[in-house]
């Protein structure tokens, strides 16, 4: 049976965090290890250009630090192909030829990208590639043969987009080009991990993130400081543990080993929520059990992170095999695309 391709990525706009983790990372490395599917990973640093071209250095250097990330975590590069984007030039060519199946109407009506708009404070002064990275977008999808793309609830217009783009093309061409599903997390709480300011999303411009390669003491100060229940002054008064932070990150990350190991009082988080709900149990405590149970998380990611660090030339070697590996499936679709439009001339 042949596997399934599945294609995700990353925008190299800065470290990944704790959220990049439950939300996609963790899933990436579970699914290498699948006899169902075949990945590729890439790291978007065109698509990070469309809105930082005025700060090129700020994409070369967090390039290097997402792949350290990625490797950190458990992606292999003998099971999983990890590539960069703009090293790809096929990719530019087959965007060109999407460009042209799109209408302006469509590009802004498309849900992700008015918000996204409207977060980064554009107005009328939108790059056009900023505005058409969604075609860019297709343009990846298609290139691999993707017939998975993991994605967050808030991208499943941009998979909608490249179905359109794939029918459109394939209704005048033929059918040539794959049309891709999405693949949602199937637990809630992993599909948008809040801020420790207890904000909707942990975000890099909003400074409310653990990273993968903060230091201990670093993420024993960003633990002790957030966000709770702002209600629960006394250790006697009743807490909720919804849109609590500190829970909703041990809904993510703590086990019931966690619990035998760090906190024995309690079999599992069912219970420590019943009792932080009748009153009784301090926030401090709570806190240094979820440091804890993050620890255990990130002390292996750190042990791997130390060793890329100190081998950046095996680093950049990854990369650029992947890079030469992803280029040649690439190549062969735009064959094929150049061939169905009439436009390989010279063949």
């Amino acid at each position: 049976m042949d596997k399934k391709i599945i294609l995700t990525g990353d925008r190299p706009t800065g470290k990944l965090h704790l959220g990049h983790y439950v939300g996609s990372l963790k899933n990436r490395v579970e699914l290498q290890n699948s006899d169902e599917y075949n990945q590729f990973v890439f790291i978007a640093d065109l698509q990070a250009l469309t809105d930082n071209a005025r700060n090129p250095e700020k994409i070369r250097n967090s390039l290097k630090e997402v792949a350290i990330d990625y490797l950190s975590v458990g992606l292999d590069p003998s099971k999983t192909t990890i590539f960069v984007q703009s090293q790809i030039p096929e990719l530019t060519e087959l965007n060109m030829y999407y460009l042209n199946l799109v209408t302006l109407a469509r590009l802004k009506r498309n849900p992700t990208i008015k918000t996204e708009i409207k977060e980064r404070g554009f107005g009328d002064a939108i790059p056009v590639g900023f505005l058409t990275y969604p075609i860019s977008q297709a343009a990846d999808i298609t290139a691999f043969n993707a017939d998975v793309v993991p994605v967050g609830e808030d991208q499943l217009p941009l998979i909608e987009q490249c179905k359109e783009i794939v029918r459109t093309f394939n209704g005048i061409y033929g059918e040539i080009l794959k049309e891709p599903e999405a693949l949602l997390s199937n637990n809630d709480v992993c599909k948008r991990l809040p801020g420790i300011d207890g904000k909707a999303k942990m975000s890099k411009s909003l400074g409310n993130c653990i990273y993968l390669s903060d230091d201990s003491d670093t993420v024993k100060q960003k633990v002790m400081s957030m966000y709770t229940d702002p209600n629960h002054i006394k250790v006697e008064d009743p807490g909720n543990v919804k849109d609590n932070a500190v829970f909703t990150y041990l809904d993510a990350f703590a086990t019931d080993e966690h619990f035998k190991k760090y906190l024995a009082d309690y079999n599992n988080l069912d219970e420590l929520k019943k009792h932080y709900e009748r009153g009784g149990l301090g926030d401090v405590k709570l806190k240094k059990f979820l440091f804890q149970v993050l620890e255990d998380v990130l002390n292996p990611i750190r042990e791997k992170r130390a060793y890329y660090e100190e081998h950046l030339d095996e680093v950049y070697q990854i990369l650029h095999d992947g890079s030469k590996k992803a280029r040649l499936v690439a190549q062969d679709t735009l064959n094929k695309v150049r061939e169905a439009i009439g436009i390989n001339y010279f063949d």
